[in-house]
């Protein structure tokens, strides 16, 4: 069975998403967003789960049980109300673990 991608977020930042065939979860309250995250991957249905940076800060604790999983690859994305550098900061962090040095970002 092929595996989908999922993007979830406030409304304004992610009603572009579903015209490019991925499945939308709008989450106003950032809040309720770890037990969104809990549901949507109980049937493992989904490869990649986009996530507003808002939303992905709100759920890090239920983000922790897929941090050594391959699947689902969870991303932030900026929203609407501008980018905090979480996406930054990951990708060096992943870059020097890989390296052992920074080489994009030398802060």
């Amino acid at each position: 069975m092929a595996k989908s991608i999922a993007v979830i977020g406030d409304s304004e930042s992610i009603k572009g998403f579903g015209a490019v065939g991925m499945d939308m979860f709008v989450c106003d309250e950032p809040v309720s967003s770890p037990q969104l995250l809990k549901q949507i991957t109980e049937n493992d249905y989904y490869a990649i789960i986009y996530m507003t940076e808002e939303i992905f800060e709100a759920s890090a604790k239920e983000r922790e049980k897929f941090a050594e999983k391959a699947v689902p690859a969870i991303i932030p994305l900026p929203g609407v109300r501008g980018n905090t550098g979480i996406g930054q900061r990951r990708l060096s962090s992943f870059v020097e673990q890989a390296v052992g040095s920074d080489i994009l970002f030398k802060n």
